[in-house]
């Protein structure tokens, strides 16, 4: 199944679909600045906001990162979860660099 959404101005197909807000999010596993396994199961109980980019080190993903971690403290309940392909050092130095402590990183690095 494919899906058309709009990309600046223009209809780009998307494979399969995108999920909805509020749907149930498949278990995964990803590695935490100090290169442990997270899981999405050790924040149950909480809403969970994924923030999912390519690369912490672009301009709109760094003003991504730190919008949640502004909106991070508004939201009850509620953990921001930014994921990306980065080391996890490189996002650590770049929250730490950014005093961003509100929101987790994590990597898809293996």
């Amino acid at each position: 199944m494919s899906q058309t959404v709009h990309f600046q101005g223009n209809p780009v197909t998307v494979a399969n679909s995108i999920p909805q807000a509020g749907s149930k999010a498949q278990t995964f596993t990803l590695v935490a600045k100090d290169l442990s396994d997270v899981t999405l199961g050790q924040f149950a109980g909480k809403r969970k906001v994924l923030n999912i980019f390519p690369s912490i080190d672009t301009g709109v993903c760094a003003a991504s990162v730190r919008k949640f971690n502004q909106l991070a403290t508004e939201i009850d309940n509620t953990v921001v979860l930014c994921i990306s392909a980065d080391l996890p050092f490189a996002q650590s130095r770049f929250c730490g660099a950014e005093g961003l402590n509100n929101v987790i990183t994590l990597s898809t690095f293996p």
